[in-house]
């Protein structure tokens, strides 16, 4: 058995136990996704923009931050982060079958326009990028009323050729300001593969050019990413300004439930990439160091399969938004 001191986690200062809840909400994240497939394949609800293969990016960072301290301007793919930020699955589900009660929008916008005040998360809009420059924003208020405050956002790597990003990283790069760019890297920008897409094939290199570092990160090992935002988060509180990091992803389904992957993808392809899955990753990492063992697996996978069954079957029974409600947010009240 190897000694506890040598083992990754623990020389990044994590327990067990925090390791072990870090697996259990890559597992919520996915099981997640799954019944969103099935409930939109089924008419339940109309849109699905899956994580899957992005679990280990979005929780190793996620992991890194203070909820309900720090900030998060997610994107679309980001429900691990919104999950480990304190989103409870009936939300995510609310947002999903559009009912009132829904936190990111009151039932108004598609699935995966993550909002949630409570939660220090700031809604997005379907233009992509956008939501670095909001993000940006914040953390230069912070910087301006002496907030201890750090800013997660994120993207992936087809946005990070949109003029916003570039804009996003040269005025927090200029006023040195406490956010995290994550580019969430799996590849594709729906259908057209990276080297068609990104110049000289590589995000972290732009950050250099914005005065601040850029890394790469293999985005489908959890410890990594934590590590690198980690250190990436410590810098921004001792002002030291923004940091790029590009987590080197994979994506696993479709690029939406509009979409289909094998019109662009051969199934050798789609076969490979299912062998770097995340998942696996992580839990032969916590069988190696004997974390979890088969029998406690399998109770993460009953906690996980029932709060997703609580969560389908709640929110399905709650109501619309009232009609009388639709005026409501867009001009000025009282």
């Amino acid at each position: 058995m190897m000694e506890a001191t040598t083992a990754r986690h623990t020389a990044l200062g994590l327990t067990g136990e925090q390791v072990v809840d870090m697996f259990y909400y890559m597992l919520l994240t996915r099981r997640l996704d799954e019944r969103l497939w099935l409930l939109q394949r089924s008419g339940k609800i109309p849109f699905v923009i899956s994580p899957q293969g992005q679990e280990a990016a979005q929780v190793g960072a996620a992991y890194a931050f203070r909820p309900r301290q720090d900030w998060f301007v997610p994107y679309y793919r980001d429900l691990g982060v919104n999950l480990v930020a304190g989103v409870t699955p009936r939300e995510v589900m609310l947002s999903a079958f559009a009912r009132g009660a829904d936190p990111a929008s009151g039932g108004r916008q598609m699935p995966s326009h993550w909002g949630h005040r409570r939660l220090n998360i700031v809604s997005g809009s379907s233009p992509v990028t956008t939501q670095l420059l909001h993000a940006v924003g914040i953390a230069q208020a912070a910087r301006m009323r002496g907030d201890d405050v750090v800013v997660y956002t994120a993207c992936g790597e087809g946005s990070s050729n949109q003029g916003d990003f570039h804009e996003a990283l040269n005025w927090a790069g200029l006023h040195k300001l406490p956010v995290i760019f994550l580019v969430q890297n799996n590849e594709y920008a729906i259908s057209v593969p990276l080297d068609r897409q990104v110049a000289g094939g590589s995000v972290a290199a732009r950050g250099q050019g914005y005065g601040f570092p850029g890394i790469e990160v293999d985005g489908t090992d959890l410890l990594a990413v934590y590590e690198a935002v980690k250190a990436a988060h410590e810098r921004a509180r001792r002002g030291e300004g923004p940091t790029l990091i590009e987590a080197r992803c994979i994506r696993l389904t479709s690029h939406s439930s509009d979409d289909d992957q094998r019109r662009y993808r051969t199934p050798e392809e789609i076969a490979a990439v299912r062998e770097r899955d995340p998942l696996v990753r992580i839990r032969t990492y916590l069988r190696e160091h004997r974390l979890l063992d088969e029998a406690g697996e399998e109770a993460l996978e009953r906690r996980v399969a029932a709060a997703v069954d609580d969560a389908t079957e709640w929110a399905e029974a709650q109501p619309y938004a009232a009609p009388e409600d639709a005026l409501r947010h867009v001009y000025k009240e009282g």
